[in-house]
């Protein structure tokens, strides 16, 4: 057994992290892979940001996991709000490249690429 409650917890958190990235997928991920594959430059701009995070997060010595991106996208909106950042009350326009916006559809990149739930 792990802990006194044998992984209740890891469970838990990791449960938490696939919901938080599914939100984020639904809000963000969903409009944005669409107007990425209509626009080259989004698309670069993800694929930056996507370098970004993994090297901020050192995926180049540990995995990246559903709960670390989670934790991360959380951060990064966090910070956002805490400089005046607001999310579009209506549909994004992915033309005006929003820097959180960006950060947040790589985060969803990146979890596209995890291995499948268990």
């Amino acid at each position: 057994m792990t802990g006194l409650f044998g992984g209740a917890a890891a469970r838990a958190a990791l449960r938490s992290a696939h919901a938080c990235l599914d939100a984020l997928t639904a809000s963000v991920g969903e409009s944005g892979f669409a107007a990425a594959g209509d626009s080259p430059g989004l698309l670069a701009a993800v694929d930056q940001h996507s370098a970004g995070i993994r090297e901020s997060l050192s995926a180049d010595t540990r995995p990246l996991t559903a709960v670390v991106l989670a934790a991360y996208a959380e951060g990064v909106r966090e910070a956002a709000y805490k400089h005046g950042w607001c999310p579009p009350a209506d549909a994004i326009d992915w033309g005006v490249q929003d820097w959180v916006l960006v950060r947040l559809l790589a985060v969803c990149s990146l979890a596209r690429s995890l291995p499948p739930r268990r």
